[in-house]
């Protein structure tokens, strides 16, 4: 299994239009081959001391993958290029972790 964390910060005030973007590609995600979990998380509220937020502007995307063959299918498809095309000026800057079970 492959676990991927993205970490998208969006341009300023601008993360609702790009999780309504991704929100509306999900389904199609989640019906590609291998693809066992797929779904953005924002701050939770009330965590107090502990947690380190990742701030209003930023979202994680948290993905498990049944292999490598499948992330690199899901990177290709049709519909991940529609939507980066749709939120690409939207983005400020995106990281990703691609990482195994340790």
């Amino acid at each position: 299994m492959i676990h991927v964390l993205a970490i998208v910060t969006a341009k300023p005030g601008q993360r609702e239009a790009i999780l309504a973007a991704f929100r509306a590609n999900m389904p199609a995600v989640r019906a590609e081959t291998g693809c066992i979990e797929y779904g953005p998380a924002v701050d939770a509220d009330g965590v107090g001391g502990i947690q380190t937020k990742v701030g209003p502007d930023t979202f994680v995307v948290i993905e498990k993958w049944a292999s490598i063959e499948a992330l690199k299918a899901h990177a290709a498809a049709p519909h991940m290029a529609a939507y980066a095309a749709k939120t690409r000026d939207l983005i400020a800057s995106r990281v990703i972790h691609v990482l195994s079970p340790g």
